[in-house]
């Protein structure tokens, strides 16, 4: 990695590992800790995909902090989703601390149900443990033919990003999604952080020993810094908001919208947790049926119509074509199912140390040489 200036660092190595010993690996951690096959597929599937995208923030490297959420009883094993309020196209979603990537698939499933059934659905999923990449979610709407809409935040862990113009951290990266489907192709997917950057990306330059972008966080006494270890050492920094006051505007809606208003609760001194390590997401989702609006036919020609329009802009100097939302993960991926997924160093051994933690077989740890 190099900093803008073209200044080279040192780095910790990384691993490459083919997607299925990925997979396999990531599943074998969660059977060995207790979860059942299904919920150990879905938690796998969902971790390698990120991966694969190369949102390695919310990929496997997640892994360490599962278990011992799992460990602490902050994540609840085979757990699933549970209504407790349905008013029909509005429903309310309690998740219980289960794990994410059982809990909102299954209330996704509700949301797609109900959408087909009175044209919109409005999902208030809330208390689940860590709910990872929200672009998964939306592209589950998107393979049923529905357009979805995304506001995330999270509780219970310990706050990382300034509001604007705050010199310390006031809540977390509160993501924010939306996906359109289209016909027989695959969805634009827009997926971002409402914060300059992911926690997790913080995460894995912590991890390689890499200096971070200027521009993404402040230090203790709110100066700009390109140490990713403010995060992690005391006295502790922040990450910005991304886009000035647009994205940290944003933030507080996310937080007001997926925490207040679901009634799973905002970001607050009332759930942050003193050791910080508890990850319960909230998240108001928004699901729509195009055929109850301007109709299937109408909204497909028009999705495609505006998409070559956009696309036929000449581009810049220096950039090959102009892309849309989602285009440059499905490239990131097709790279990564040819020539392997690269872990870095750091989390490669926390992936070992954490499976010997679980007392996995050790026939069942990949062998993989460092680079």
């Amino acid at each position: 990695m190099a900093e803008k200036g073209g200044a080279e660092q040192a780095g910790v190595g990384e691993v490459r590992i083919k997607p299925d010993r990925l997979h396999a690996f990531t599943m074998a951690i969660c059977r060995a800790d207790g979860s059942s096959p299904e919920e150990a597929k879905l938690v796998a599937d969902h971790l390698l995909l990120a991966n694969l995208f190369g949102h390695d923030s919310h990929g496997v490297g997640m892994m360490p902090a599962y278990i011992q959420n799992t460990t602490t009883g902050r994540c609840i094993r085979n757990h699933h989703a549970k209504i407790v309020r349905d008013n029909g196209a509005v429903v309310v979603i309690d998740g219980g601390a289960g794990y994410g990537q059982v809990i909102a698939k299954e209330a996704m499933d509700i949301g797609i149900e109900r959408a087909r059934k009175h044209g919109v659905c409005v999902v208030g999923l809330t208390n689940s443990h860590h709910i990872g990449r929200i672009g998964h979610w939306a592209e589950q709407c998107a393979r049923a033919g529905l357009v979805s809409t995304h506001w995330v935040n999270v509780h219970g862990h310990k706050s990382l990003v300034a509001p604007f113009g705050g010199a310390e951290p006031r809540f977390t990266t509160n993501p924010y999604c939306t996906a359109i489907p289209r016909k027989g192709q695959e969805p634009i997917v827009l997926d971002f952080a409402t914060s300059q950057v992911a926690m997790g990306k913080v995460r894995v330059a912590n991890n390689k020993q890499v200096r971070m972008e200027p521009g993404l966080l402040i230090d203790a006494e709110g100066n700009p810094t390109t140490d990713p270890g403010v995060m992690y050492n005391p006295p502790y920094g922040a990450i910005l908001p991304f886009g000035l006051h647009k994205g940290g505007g944003l933030a507080v809606i996310c937080d007001l919208l997926a925490g207040a208003l679901t009634g799973g609760r905002t970001h607050s001194p009332r759930t942050i947790k003193k050791d910080g390590h508890d990850i319960i997401n909230n998240m108001l989702s928004v699901i729509i049926d195009p055929a109850t609006m301007g109709g299937t036919e109408f909204f497909e020609d028009e999705v495609e119509t505006f998409l070559e329009w956009v696309k036929s802009a000449r581009p810049q100097p220096g950039v090959a074509e102009v892309l849309m939302p989602g285009e440059p993960e499905r490239a990131r991926r097709r790279d990564r199912e040819k020539n392997g997924v690269p872990i870095d160093g750091t989390t490669w051994q926390q992936l070992i140390e954490v499976a010997r933690k679980v007392r996995l077989n050790d026939t069942e740890i990949p062998q993989v040489a460092s680079t």
